[in-house]
């Protein structure tokens, strides 16, 4: 064996035992940040967890799996695991693995707590002994499924997971909002060098604007009628109003006195997404259906469906891989130093991580120990919120209240509690918004220099 290979050996034997950074084995990759790998090992184990959970609601795969593994029912019952493995499927199923991953980022949240330098033992933790981690992750939650009274266990559970779904939906609204901000922060600032940005700004404010419109005026097309659907036309007519009137606000006197760098960037990106909410909320309402010529016709469905199966897999498929990016995007941001302060004055009390600016690198493997001088982000914040993308995933894999007949399949058809959270998730993040623009107006002390 050559050194090479054996020195690349021993250093992931390092990795996965010990407290050195994982990195890619090819040398010709980009160097990575130490913080960097550390957050994506964290984000592996949490898209496994989450991919497990998907397959045990998919009656699909179950029969799949059923009829191509060979001695599946004789493997169920030396597990006791039911009949063709009914305790492992479902959304008690999803419950009891989201509990043990949950449970899992929930230790280390505590167990991080005031964790400021990498050089202690509770970082050396956090950053390394990889192979011990996945197999604490795999024994709780495998431990869910041993828990007593296991009714009264889901019932609870089910109101915790909500809670938690909730607080991760919100600060999930409350990146994007720091993200429209710092996205138009940043082109501003290069109009000073180059007034190309003018031209930038221009043509993405009105490409996101021409998409928010477009989207308006197709809900209004298909998601509407005549006879009926009076939420939907209720709803959109609220939406696209305050949409208009957080773009007007944003280019007020009153806030341009204020926050001289708030324009139409920050609403044309908002409003794209409160459209995609909005949309999202409309597919996910009960159908609706009136009766026209002697026949009951549905009105108001999304118009996608051609009379094959494949539409179907389709959308759901778009519509989980929307799921899984916006989780891991609310999971891996980290707030940057820079942005901090102006953050912690507008939301009070809600907590940002810090990061910084680290140069120096590691002498090999395409790692570069950022973290030197003391931890970049917050090791406490960054569990917390994987604990809440936990019971996020849970309640929206499981279809949050209606449960009992959800499948992954039927990811995107119609539940009122489904409904009404993103519908309150519009109004939320319009709501985060108008609060960053008004904020220094009536509390102008905290955002003197």
């Amino acid at each position: 064996m050559c050194p090479a290979h054996s020195c690349a050996v021993f250093l992931q034997l390092a990795c996965c035992c010990g407290s050195a950074a994982c990195s890619l084995c090819c040398g010709c990759c980009p160097k990575i940040k130490q913080s960097t790998s550390t957050r994506f090992m964290y984000a592996l184990f949490f898209m496994l967890v989450t991919v497990t959970c998907v397959i045990m609601m998919s009656p699909t795969v179950e029969t799949a799996m059923r009829e191509n593994i060979p001695f599946y029912t004789k493997m169920c019952e030396k597990l006791n695991a039911g009949e063709n493995c009914s305790t492992l499927v479902g959304y008690s199923a999803v419950y009891k693995v989201c509990f043990g991953m949950a449970c899992f980022f929930f230790f280390f949240s505590v167990f991080t707590i005031r964790v400021r330098t990498s050089t202690g033992c509770r970082a050396a933790v956090h950053n390394g002994f990889w192979f011990f981690k996945f197999v604490a992750l795999l024994a709780c939650c495998a431990g869910g499924f041993f828990l007593p009274n296991q009714e009264k266990f889901l019932e609870v559970w089910r109101y915790v997971g909500a809670f938690g779904g909730f607080l991760f939906i919100i600060i999930q609204l409350m990146l994007l909002v720091q993200f429209a901000h710092r996205w138009n922060q940043n082109w501003s600032s290069g109009v000073k060098y180059n007034k190309i940005w003018y031209a930038a700004l221009a043509l993405v404010t009105l490409v996101l604007f021409s998409v928010a419109v477009g989207a308006l005026v197709f809900m209004i097309m298909f998601y509407t009628d005549p006879e009926a659907c009076f939420l939907n036309k209720l709803f959109l007519g609220v939406n696209g109003g305050l949409c208009f009137v957080v773009s007007l606000l944003a280019i007020s006197p009153c806030i341009q006195t204020f926050q001289p760098t708030s324009g139409l960037l920050q609403s044309a990106i908002i409003s794209v997404y409160v459209m995609y909410l909005t949309f999202s909320a409309l597919a996910s309402k009960p159908v609706e259906m009136v009766e026209r010529n002697g026949k009951n016709v549905t009105v108001c469905v999304f118009p996608y469906k051609s009379g094959l199966q494949s539409d179907t897999n389709i959308v759901t498929g778009v519509g989980t891989a929307i799921l899984f990016g916006c989780i891991l995007y609310s999971c891996l941001l980290v707030v940057k130093k820079k942005y901090y302060s102006s953050l912690k004055r507008v939301f009070f009390f809600i907590y940002f991580p810090e990061d910084y600016d680290d140069e120096k690198t590691a002498g090999g493997q395409n790692v570069k120990y950022d973290e030197r001088d003391g931890t970049i982000y917050s090791y406490c914040y960054f569990h917390f919120v994987f604990f809440l993308g936990s019971l996020y995933v849970m309640m929206t894999v499981t279809n949050w209240f209606h449960y009992e007949n959800a499948k992954i399949e039927r990811l995107l058809e119609g539940s009122w509690s489904v409904f009404w959270i993103k519908m309150a998730s519009c109004w939320v993040c319009l709501f985060l918004y108008m609060w960053t623009l008004v904020v220094p107006m009536l509390f102008p002390k905290r955002f003197q220099a």
